[in-house]
């Protein structure tokens, strides 16, 4: 079964995290990436560009609007996700509590789901 493991944690300011720290952080990611990857677990793995370069798409009464920049006025945004294929939960727990940005967000969890042609959705196994 899919689950996404959805990493939500406050967008650093232009200049506010030095290179050392930035450094530390890919480096953490990418050992995590590697664990994950060498448990056979590890579908697919994203670093989001920043929320203030996104467009998102609504709709009112019918009509379409197109946003520029970050449309949730929160403080953390969606930074990344890591899709992993694990058996249960306590699996996509097991690996979510090891993510480095649990530190300074929240890691989501979330599973996958299949739409299927009856308009039902189930859960991807």
């Amino acid at each position: 079964m899919h689950y996404m493991l959805l990493l939500h944690y406050a967008e650093p300011e232009g200049g506010t995290l030095d290179q050392e720290a930035i450094d530390q952080a890919q480096q953490e990611f990418s050992a995590y990436a590697d664990v994950l990857h060498r448990a056979g677990v590890l579908v697919a793995g994203e670093v989001l560009q920043p929320s203030a370069i996104t467009t998102t798409l609504t709709t009112v009464d019918g009509t379409l609007t197109v946003q520029d920049g970050p449309f949730a006025d929160t403080k953390e945004q969606l930074g990344g996700i890591f899709v992993l294929d694990v058996p249960d939960l306590d699996a996509a727990l097991h690996w979510a509590e090891q993510v480095p940005a649990l530190r300074w967000g929240a890691v989501e969890i979330r599973p996958g789901a299949t739409f299927i042609t009856d308009g039902a959705w189930v859960p991807n196994t």
